[in-house]
C-alpha cells in the first residue's frame, strides 16, 4: 500500500498523487482537502483525517474509507463503488448519485440523497446511522436512502421537508414515524416484507463495518417514504 502524507498539501498536488498510483492508497492527515478519489476506480483509497468537500465525485468502482469526518456532497455523481465514513457528513451527501453505496456511521447534514437517481442495474444507496438535517431524498428519482436514527438523544432522526420532489426511488427509516409530515405526493406508511429484504443486506453491511449489533438494529420499527403515484412530479419534468 502506497502512503501518502496530506498535512498542508495542496488539494491539487494530493489528487495528481491519488491518480497517479494504480494500487491502493492510505492519506495520513487530511486536512479538508477535496475531491479525493473523484473518477477513480480498481482501489482502496484509506483517509486519516477529515476528507473536503467531494469526496468520491465521480467515483467509478474505488472503495474510499474515511476514519474521519466528511464534508458536503461526499459521493458527488458517483457510478460505482463504495464510501465508507466512520464519522459524520456534512450536507448532499450523495448528490445526483447514480449507482454505488455511501455508509455513514453517525449523522449527515441537509438534503442527503438530493437528486439520486437508477439507471438499470445500478442502485444507489446511501445508509445514515445516526440523524439528518432537512429536505431528506429532495427530488430523488431512484436508489434507496435508509436512516436508522441509533445513538440519539430523543426525537426524530429526520429534519423537515423530508421527499419534497420525490418522484422515485425509495427512503426507509426506522424509529416510529407515524404522523410524519410529509408532502402531499409522497406516500408514508410502515415497511412491508419486501422492503425490509432489500433494505437488510445494506444495514447488515453497515453493522459489519461499525460494529453495530444488527439484530438489535432489525428489531427497531421501520417506516417507508415512497411516491404516491406513479408520477407524481410528473408536470414538473414533462410537458404532457
Amino acid at each position: 500500500m502506497n502512503t501518502i502524507n496530506a498535512g498542508n498539501m495542496n488539494y491539487c498536488e494530493l489528487n495528481e498523487l491519488v491518480r497517479g498510483n494504480a494500487g491502493d492508497i492510505e492519506i495520513n492527515g487530511c486536512l479538508g482537502q477535496r475531491y479525493i478519489g473523484a473518477g477513480q476506480n480498481g482501489k482502496t483509497i484509506t483517509i486519516n483525517g477529515v476528507a473536503g468537500n467531494a469526496v468520491g465525485a465521480y467515483l467509478d468502482g474505488a472503495v474510499i474509507n474515511v476514519n474521519g469526518n466528511v464534508q458536503d456532497a461526499a459521493g458527488d455523481t458517483m457510478n460505482a463503488g463504495k464510501i465508507i465514513v466512520h464519522g459524520n457528513a456534512g450536507d448532499a451527501v450523495g448528490y445526483a448519485m447514480r449507482g454505488g453505496e455511501i455508509y455513514i456511521r453517525d449523522s449527515a447534514g441537509y438534503r442527503s440523497g438530493i437528486h439520486m437517481k437508477a439507471y438499470k442495474d445500478n442502485f444507489p444507496t446511501v445508509v445514515i446511522g445516526g440523524g439528518c438535517g432537512s429536505f431528506l431524498g429532495e427530488y430523488q428519482a431512484g436508489g434507496l436512502i435508509i436512516v436508522l436514527g441509533l445513538g440519539l438523544e430523543s426525537g426524530r432522526a429526520v429534519g423537515n421537508f423530508p421527499g419534497t420532489g420525490m418522484h422515485g426511488g425509495k427512503i426507509i427509516l426506522r424509529g416510529d414515524y407515524a404522523g410524519l409530515e410529509v408532502p402531499p405526493q409522497v406516500k408514508l406508511d410502515r415497511t412491508c416484507e419486501g422492503d425490509m429484504e432489500t433494505a437488510a443486506k445494506y444495514i447488515k453491511s453497515y453493522c459489519d463495518y461499525f460494529g453495530a449489533d444488527y439484530a438489535a438494529v432489525m428489531a427497531g420499527e421501520f417506516w417507508r417514504m415512497t411516491p404516491n403515484s406513479t408520477n407524481p412530479y410528473k408536470q414538473l419534468y414533462v410537458q404532457n
